[in-house]
């Protein structure tokens, strides 16, 4: 982003904002609220001024008595301490104002609010007093036609503050209400919706990196800083020590704000900062200190203000120049950060220019809206980040897929070609294995020329070519397997056992063995393709009734455990050596019992259609007390009531 293109982006945020805050200043102002005005110290009302929307400000028309003057007029908000310019004299004390209300019309039941009174105070009517306390105070009386005396007294021995300040609001208990209510929800949303951005930040964004971090800082030292209203409208006991939390929350603020400008702007290695970053962090070391000096060093409270002022200069400078001091990289950061940058500068400056000329009716402070507004920004930010972060995901995931695919379509390809190599090899060599155990064969028949020593060779050549056929045997059969692409189905575990009792109970009995099928009591499915499932069990049970003698049996139960079948075949064979237990599954062994009639293949065949369909098989056995095959297979509960 170009110098010029960010200066006119600057400069129509600063114009928008510009436009806010005087629609603020004269629409959500005290000192431009409408007449009645005191004067001379006495207010003249009448009926119908409290028949309005908003209560009357009482601003103008108090005399103000203290340690050094006496009925001296003034409007509140003229001084922010009773030092009123004199720096060698204490700012605090005890001061006493009054205002005489001179009323025309019916008796009328009316509050006044006193907001933030420093700090202890008392509040009389006609020389009564009605009420005492700290921070904020109200009260409600009837007001009779005539002239009422009303008065506060305050002391305050802490902060830059003393006196009344802040204006307070006459009007109808209703319209006092309402105002305070508006102000309660408002600076509520103010309280909690920073919070809930660094809640987000903390759970969403613990991997973004220090952007995120100083983001959620910066939500939580707003948050901090706004809490000042329900510590004086609560009148909680910090409330008198509250200018020093208030400060170092408004100073985290500017911080984070400047740290993230920098961040944006890829500044954040350079020497200007860490220069920037050192002069920002010294001034609060020193108005913290000074600010608790004020009562004993008069002076303090000027050089508190104008240390004040210096700060909010640097910190609106460090934010221009870091977002304008050289071109910005492009990214989502930028426009973002020189909003801020705005914002943040223009709520400065401006807090600085109305001094003494604004105090919000309903909401907040010209640089409470720009600390709201730098919140919402730099979290449209952080949802802007987000938005491109999933994009930039969602275009790695798409990439991901087709680079899955076409990685899937060559893997398939060659497990094709890889099938069809081994086909066509298994069939070509048929031929010349059978051929060559022929010639074998007929050789040893005719005894001619074979003595001892050519007996040996050809009785070793005659077990290399059975093995070689084994082998060939066994490719067919993995090829055959493979070609087994039937649909899967929802096969019913009893209607599979009676088909399996079916096929192979006459086949038992020709051998002399006895053969059991216990099927679940209630009727559960599994999720395979049939043909598949006739070649496990085939292999198992013709496995079982080669090493089972005669009487013995075969058995084969099934029953559904937690979701899953358990389907054993047991028999009382001749069982399988300890030692090769660890081996039966693997491919092409071939046990003691099965040398010269077994491939190798058809255990290793059940443990691959087994793993299949996702489930487990194990085998117990023991030499002379038979063998057992557990399997544990996935329940299908689809349709299940």
């Amino acid at each position: 982003m170009g110098t010029r293109r960010a200066w006119r982006q600057m400069m129509a945020v600063l114009a928008v904002l510009g436009a806010f805050f005087a629609l603020l200043f004269y629409g959500d102002n005290k000192y431009q609220a409408p007449p009645p005005y005191g004067k001379s110290g006495a207010i003249s009302l009448r009926e119908e001024d409290f028949g309005r929307k908003d209560p009357i400000f009482l601003i103008d028309g108090w005399l103000l008595s203290d340690g050094k003057v006496r009925k001296k007029p003034t409007y509140i908000g003229e001084f922010s301490n009773l030092q009123r310019g004199d720096l060698l004299s204490s700012p605090h004390g005890r001061a006493y104002y009054q205002l005489d209300l001179c009323y025309e019309g019916e008796p009328k039941i009316v509050s006044v609010d006193f907001p933030q009174l420093s700090f202890q105070y008392a509040i009389f009517l006609d020389g009564v007093q009605l009420a005492e306390g700290s921070g904020n105070g109200q009260v409600t009386f009837l007001l009779e036609e005539g002239r009422h005396a009303l008065a506060v007294e305050t002391s305050s021995k802490l902060g830059y503050y003393s006196g009344m300040y802040f204006p307070p609001a006459l009007g109808t208990a209703e319209a006092i209400r309402q105002l305070g209510d508006i102000q309660m929800l408002a600076y509520t949303l103010a309280f909690l919706l920073p919070l809930v951005l660094a809640a987000f930040t903390l759970f969403l964004w613990r991997s973004g990196g220090e952007v995120s971090r100083w983001f959620g800082l910066l939500c939580c030292c707003y948050a901090f800083y706004m809490s000042r209203y329900f510590v004086f409208l609560f009148s909680l006991p910090a409330a008198q020590y509250w200018f020093l939390a208030q400060g170092l929350g408004l100073y985290g603020l500017c911080f984070c704000a400047v740290q993230l400008t920098v961040l944006a702007g890829g500044a954040a290695g350079g020497r200007a900062w860490r220069r920037g970053r050192a002069a920002l962090l010294a001034f609060p070391a020193v108005l913290l200190p000074l600010s608790l000096l004020i009562p004993a060093l008069p002076w303090a409270v000027a050089a508190h203000g104008r240390l004040t002022d210096v700060y909010y200069m640097l910190v609106f400078g460090g934010t221009a120049y870091f977002a304008l001091g050289k071109p910005w990289p492009q990214g989502w950061g930028s426009r973002f950060t020189l909003a801020g940058c705005a914002v943040f500068g223009e709520g400065l400056l401006v807090n600085l220019f109305f001094s003494n000329l604004f105090e919000p009716i309903r909401f907040f402070w010209q640089f409470e809206w720009c600390g709201l507004f730098l919140v919402l920004l730099f979290g449209a930010m952080m949802v802007s980040r987000s938005r491109h972060i999933l994009r930039e995901n969602d275009a790695l995931t798409n990439h991901l897929e087709e680079q899955v695919k076409k990685r899937t379509q060559e893997v398939t390809q060659l497990l094709e070609e890889r099938k069809a190599f081994f086909s066509d090899m298994a069939h070509d060599l048929k031929a010349p294995v059978f051929a060559t155990q022929s010639f074998i064969k007929a050789i040893r028949k005719s005894g001619v020329g074979v003595d001892l020593e050519l007996q040996g060779y050809l009785e070793q050549a005659e077990a290399k070519q059975w093995e070689l056929a084994r082998r060939l045997q066994g490719l067919s059969a993995i090829n055959a397997l493979d070609k087994m692409e039937g649909e899967w189905e929802r096969v019913s575990v009893q209607g599979m056992l009676s088909e399996i009792l079916a096929i192979y109970r006459e086949e038992a009995k020709v051998q002399a063995v006895y053969f059991f099928v216990e099927p679940p009591e209630e009727d559960v499915f599994l999720k395979a393709q049939p043909e598949k499932l006739n070649l496990l069990f085939e292999n198992l049970i013709y496995n079982a009734l080669r090493v089972t003698p005669c009487n013995g049996s075969i058995t084969i139960s099934a029953k559904a455990v937690g979701g899953k079948i358990c389907i054993t075949v047991e028999d009382t064979g001749c069982g399988i050596p300890k030692e090769e237990l660890p081996f039966v599954f693997q491919r092409f062994f071939v046990g003691e019992n099965s040398k010269g009639v077994g491939t190798g293949l058809g255990l290793y065949i059940v443990n691959s259609i087994v793993a299949e369909l996702g489930g487990t098989i194990r085998v117990q056995s023991a030499v002379g007390e038979g063998t057992k095959f557990t399997m544990e297979l996935p329940e299908d509960t689809a349709g299940r009531a």
